[in-house]
């Protein structure tokens, strides 16, 4: 998962139906849910639920549910834990999917169930993680490029960051992934606004999949996980055709 595609996958949710868009409110009242439980419902003291903030309104969740999801955070009677599964999907793409959920033996089976239906398997806790290299990733979207370059640069490495990518209307910020909240933070001090920041898991190489059954298979199997409401981030190292780059 390259800072591109990631990209391209926070302006599709921007762009969701209703419906859809009620899913990725879903998943994200979830995790502020967790994050203020486990560190507080103060942003300024608890900077997972800032990065989360920030992450919710990047994809449109209004203040007001926000607001309500916090408040609600310390009475909310369901208890979640995160839970990630790994395994292989059409072509031996490798697939890691993180969950939060309440009901373990559920989302395991219904992944299970996904993998199975799409000529995948879910494998063993590290069958496929020693594929992919985790990383601290920040996204900053620099709407007409009103950012220069070189500015970004210099105060990206000062924040702390390991490295950083430029391009159209988007600056992906690269860290140690103990790092990401940290740099987010002294970044936001420089007055930049992100949109995402989150460990995420880059795939070290690429599987190509030539099949059109194959590849349709595949997509089939990333829309499941979409869809599936404990399901809140997926990687994987297929290397995708450009026009359905969203995952």
């Amino acid at each position: 998962m390259s800072g591109h595609s990631k990209w391209a996958n926070i302006k599709r949710k921007k762009e969701k139906t209703d419906g859809a868009k009620a899913k990725v409110f879903t998943k994200i009242g979830r995790e502020l849910t967790v994050a203020a439980r486990e560190g507080g419902a103060d942003p300024n003291n608890n900077s997972k639920l800032r990065d989360l903030i920030a992450k919710a309104k990047a994809n449109n969740v209004p203040n007001d549910n926000i607001e309500r999801l916090l408040k609600k955070a310390g009475d909310s009677k369901e208890d979640y834990e995160e839970i990630t599964y790994e395994g292989y999907g059409p072509s031996g793409v490798a697939v890691i999917v993180e969950t939060l959920t309440d009901n373990r033996n559920r989302t395991a089976g219904d992944l299970r169930h996904y993998f199975d239906k799409c000529g995948g398997n879910l494998g063993q806790s590290g069958s496929v993680s020693f594929l992919f290299e985790a990383k601290g990733m920040i996204y900053i979207e620099n709407e007409d490029n009103k950012i220069g370059e070189e500015k970004a640069m210099d105060d990206c490495f000062e924040a702390g960051a390991s490295d950083y990518n430029y391009e159209d209307e988007m600056i992906t910020v690269v860290t140690e992934p103990n790092d990401v909240s940290k740099v987010a933070g002294k970044l936001a001090e420089m007055g930049y606004v992100y949109d995402s920041a989150e460990v995420e898991y880059i795939p070290m190489t690429k599987v190509q999949i030539t099949d059109p059954e194959l590849v349709e298979k595949m997509q089939k199997l990333l829309d499941m996980f979409d869809d599936n409401d404990d399901v809140q981030n997926v990687y994987h190292n297929w290397d995708m055709p450009e026009e359905e780059d969203e995952e």
